[in-house]
């Protein structure tokens, strides 16, 4: 991980370590690709006051934020355990690794 972390990304990454042991789910098993979504959803979460997947193009990210369809954890992601960015994996999923901490 980085060595100097914002505000947004220290309450994202505790947001996702209590969210992934919540939900049974784990990180990727390439961190690198967990550290991209979590920064990118502390940048949104800095820019628009909501963690709006950084995964998927808007057309308007702030109408997108209002809907709340897309902002972490989404609404695919809390009903069907389905996160587009390989932020939270099911553990028969082959890109899950064991970790459930960064």
């Amino acid at each position: 991980m980085i060595e100097s972390y914002s505000d947004s990304f220290v309450a994202m990454k505790k947001f996702a370590e209590t969210y992934a042991k919540r939900t049974n789910t784990f990180f990727c098993n390439d961190l690198s690709i967990t550290q991209i979504v979590l920064e990118g959803l502390a940048k949104h979460k800095d820019e628009y006051g909501a963690p709006l997947c950084p995964c998927r193009h808007y057309d308007d990210k702030s109408e997108e934020v209002a809907s709340t369809y897309w902002n972490c954890p989404c609404v695919p992601m809390r009903e069907r355990k389905e996160c587009h960015c390989m932020l939270f994996l099911t553990k028969d999923n082959e890109f899950a690794g064991s970790s459930q901490t960064l």
